[in-house]
């Protein structure tokens, strides 16, 4: 595989236990993501309560407190949940098989040892079921080998997905994981609002899907697989969606239309395998966001502009 300055190695996520531990991973990044959401002012699109990836695993952004703030990050290079306050103080809880309800005590009393007690609402959100979590006693089971290669793999499309992020100087969201449906994505948008979503998504009360979809989008990602779907992929879709999307010409050549989903999707490895992962990536964003916005009539002329480049600011005619 080549390796160069813009190409990088992307692991193999082929492991049979990617669909459990992912399964586990999204639940304890709903308690984690929940504490952010107590917290934190509502932002437009749910924006304030996603996740980041970090040089270590997955990351919350700062959380205020009071005097001070404070943060969680899953370190999954080494297997723990670290829990930081501004003041000095910190809490490693392990990552490893158990149940929901151990993990969401264990969150719970580690915050409230360090002066930053939060209640959440204890219930998942996006995922048919819907145990509370402290009554969720059922093990779970989880692979650290598997989740770090997971991880190294978001910080490859983390990587590309905010290159192609650069190319647009409209607004357009910040690349992050939704622990709702444990998927990290960036959005573009049109400017123009949309019809009201129609909602209907498991565990998600409908006003929140709306205010997400409030204005019309070009939205793309990656996710572990599921809904039907086997295995790690990419998807894009639009909201609306033009007429014409589906049978609409995209690339590479992997790339299909799910009528299920409404998505256009890529195998993760028909990118891993590729000469060249990033220009496969690449491609696959730029065609599915051109048929989108092209079907949609966008102002693409007022909305793009060239890819960012280190050290180099925007030239203002």
């Amino acid at each position: 595989m080549k390796r160069d300055g813009s190409t990088q190695v992307w692991p193999d996520l082929s492991s049979p236990l990617l669909a459990s531990t992912a399964e586990t991973l999204q639940i304890w990044t709903q308690i984690v993501g929940k504490v952010r959401l107590a917290r934190t002012p509502w932002l437009n699109h749910s924006w304030h309560t996603t996740l980041h990836v970090s040089a270590r695993g997955l990351a919350t952004a700062l959380i205020p407190h009071g005097a001070v703030g404070f943060d969680l990050e899953f370190n999954l290079a080494a297997g723990q949940l670290v829990i930081r306050v501004s003041d000095g103080g910190e809490r490693r809880i392990e990552l490893a098989p158990g149940s929901p309800a151990d993990f969401h005590a264990a969150v719970m009393d580690g915050l409230a040892q360090l002066g930053v007690a939060t209640t959440i609402v204890p219930k998942p959100n996006e995922m048919a079921e819907a145990t509370p979590f402290p009554q969720d006693t059922r093990r779970r089971e989880y692979d650290a080998d598997v989740a770090r290669d997971y991880w190294r793999a978001l910080v490859q499309v983390d990587r590309v997905l905010n290159r192609f992020r650069s190319a647009f100087l409209g607004k357009c969201s910040p690349v992050h994981l939704f622990w709702g449906g444990f998927d990290i994505a960036v959005t573009r948008f049109s400017g123009r609002r949309a019809p009201l979503h129609p909602g209907g998504i498991p565990n998600l009360p409908d006003d929140i899907t709306r205010e997400a979809y409030s204005h019309e989008v070009s939205s793309a990602g990656f996710w572990p697989g599921g809904a039907g779907v086997e295995g790690p992929s990419f998807y894009a879709y639009a909201y609306p969606t033009p007429e014409g999307f589906a049978s609409a010409s995209v690339s590479p050549a992997q790339a299909r239309f799910d009528p299920g989903l409404g998505e256009f999707l890529l195998p993760y490895d028909a990118v891993r395998t590729a000469p060249d992962p990033d220009a496969a990536l690449l491609s696959f964003l730029q065609s599915t966001y051109e048929a989108a916005s092209d079907l949609a009539g966008w102002d693409r002329a007022a909305l793009e502009c060239e890819e960012g480049l280190p050290r180099r600011p925007r030239r203002v005619d």
